[in-house]
């Protein structure tokens, strides 16, 4: 068996930042020009940073990589700044435009007449800034402004780098909550899993007890209860019988059965949980899956109570004369599926591998095909509408390209 190639070793990096190439403003996906302790020549960094800016001091933790189009590059996992403590810096990052209401002119005067205090006069005597020529009541507040927005991103940035979040995630949590990521998070962590995409309840767990969440906490074990259900979700399972999440959400969060019911109970007084019955056997489900399977319900059954759109089907001499034209038997359960497909306008069939859903989806299409029915194909995939095709003769297209989908608008 092929290995993997190894993970290059761990490194730390730290320096000033020169260039920044790109950033993107939603991911916060970086390249940096960076004039790094140790090495001569800039080296460029590649991570995630919610704001960078030329003048920064910005540390790194990551690996060095060769990149096939740009490269050697230092690819970071963790990428915080700090802001500049020299004049040269200072006055690089004022100029950047990273605060509103100072350009390369406000920059250099502002050194000038500060020097590497300017981000103190900025915090503590902004009244100061007034004694620039030419920066008024409206341009300080905006320098001000722009000051306490940047402060406010780092302390956001240290907090959740202090957590183990990675700078990635991180930027993606400052981008949903703003100012408020702080005490949103540690009022409950676990928001985090069902807000963020990417985030799950394992890396959330991880937080929060890194701020120190007990395990019988109300709040863990209503989020594992999501958590469990959510797992049900990748297994095929849009809700589970209402003992078995019990079961399930007390192995994953070694907690005692009541703690969980009790959660169980409060999910579904707030709306997160719908409990329901499936065959006269209580379950439970997360409200929007249970909202969407009743909505699906629905239109299957409006869309049932229409009128065939062909005339009537004699399935008794259908089947033996679409058996003689595929030259095979049909099995049992493909006659009585054939039966309902004829007489019925909509019909789900599932299975798995090999039980005869392609024979018998080529049934019916000879069959409505002899009524002058002219079939619309479609399937999932690429791969799978060309199987659908070739199992049919029939053209068969994507779902998005039958229903001329574009996914740009």
């Amino acid at each position: 068996m092929r290995q993997p190639p190894p993970e290059p070793p761990r490194e730390l990096l730290s320096g000033t930042v020169e260039r920044v190439t790109y950033h993107h403003e939603e991911s916060g996906f970086c390249v940096l020009r960076v004039q790094a302790r140790g090495h001569r020549d800039l080296v460029t960094v590649v991570g995630h940073a919610a704001v960078v800016s030329p003048g920064e001091h910005v540390q790194a933790s990551g690996a060095w990589v060769t990149d096939r189009t740009h490269g050697r590059q230092f690819r970071a996992t963790y990428l915080t700044s700090a802001a500049p403590d020299t004049p040269a810096g200072i006055e690089r990052y004022l100029a950047s435009g990273m605060m509103r209401g100072v350009g390369p002119h406000f920059a250099r005067q502002l050194v000038q007449a500060f020097g590497i205090d300017v981000f103190d006069v900025i915090e503590r005597t902004p009244a100061r800034l007034r004694d620039i020529p030419g920066i008024g009541p409206q341009r300080a507040a905006r320098i001000v402004e722009g000051w306490h927005a940047q402060r406010n991103v780092r302390e956001i940035m240290l907090f959740l780098h202090a957590h183990g979040v990675g700078t990635s995630r991180a930027v993606r949590i400052h981008k949903t909550y703003g100012s408020d990521a702080i005490a949103l998070i540690r009022d409950d962590p676990y928001r985090l899993a069902r807000d963020i995409r990417g985030i799950g309840f394992v890396s959330a767990d991880r937080i929060a007890r890194s701020l120190g969440v007990e395990p019988s906490a109300m709040t863990r074990v209503r989020a594992g209860c999501a958590h469990v259900l959510l797992q049900a979700l990748d297994e095929g399972h849009v809700g589970l019988p209402r003992e078995d999440l019990i079961g399930r959400a007390g192995l994953l969060l070694g907690v005692e059965t009541p703690l969980v019911e009790e959660a169980i109970a409060l999910e579904v007084r707030d709306g997160r949980l719908v409990a329901d019955g499936v065959d006269g056997q209580p379950c439970l489900f997360l409200a929007g899956l249970h909202a969407a399977e009743r909505a699906i319900a629905g239109r299957l059954a409006a869309l049932q109570a229409g009128a065939l759109p062909w005339a009537p089907i004699d399935v008794a001499r259908a089947v033996p004369w679409v058996e003689e034209r595929l030259g095979l038997e049909l099995a049992a359960q493909q006659r009585e599926a054939l039966r309902l497909a004829a007489t019925s306008k909509v019909l789900v069939i599932t299975g798995g591998p090999g039980v005869g859903k392609t024979t018998l989806v080529n049934a019916i299409m000879r069959v409505l095909g002899a009524r002058g029915v002219r079939p619309a194909l479609c399937a999932p995939t690429g791969r799978a509408a060309k199987r659908l095709s070739e199992a049919t003769g029939l053209e068969a297209r994507t779902i998005h390209r039958l229903l001329e989908i574009d996914p740009h608008s």
